[in-house]
């Protein structure tokens, strides 16, 4: 089977820094792009970063200067460093990769 599974989220003060990851299963081709999207309650979700097969890598404005999207293309595995997080990054955080999508991974920075 097929999935997607972020872990790495939770309960950190405005500041402070955390690592999300998303391991592929079951997936014969190593990663090739993809993305972390984020969803607020009240919200639609939204584009965070992307990565491409190539490395090349977009952000959203409000992330840029403090997220890092990365992949290891040896583990089928991809990360998204957060650090100096604010209140307004507080989201579940999914991982995407072509149509699949991860079940999400809570993020809550208290101010």
């Amino acid at each position: 089977q097929v999935q997607l599974v972020e872990s790495g989220g939770g309960l950190v003060q405005a500041g402070g820094s955390l690592r999300l990851s998303c391991v592929a299963s079951g997936i014969i081709s190593s990663i090739t792009s993809m993305a972390w999207y984020r969803q607020a309650p009240g919200n639609q979700r939204e584009l965070v970063a992307r990565i491409t097969s190539g490395g090349s890598t977009n952000y959203a404005d409000s992330v840029k200067g403090r997220f890092t999207i990365s992949k290891d293309n040896a583990k089928n595995a991809g990360y998204l460093q957060m650090n100096s997080l604010k209140p307004e990054d507080t989201a579940v955080y999914y991982c995407n990769v072509a149509v699949l999508w991860g079940k999400g991974t809570l993020v809550t920075v208290s101010s």
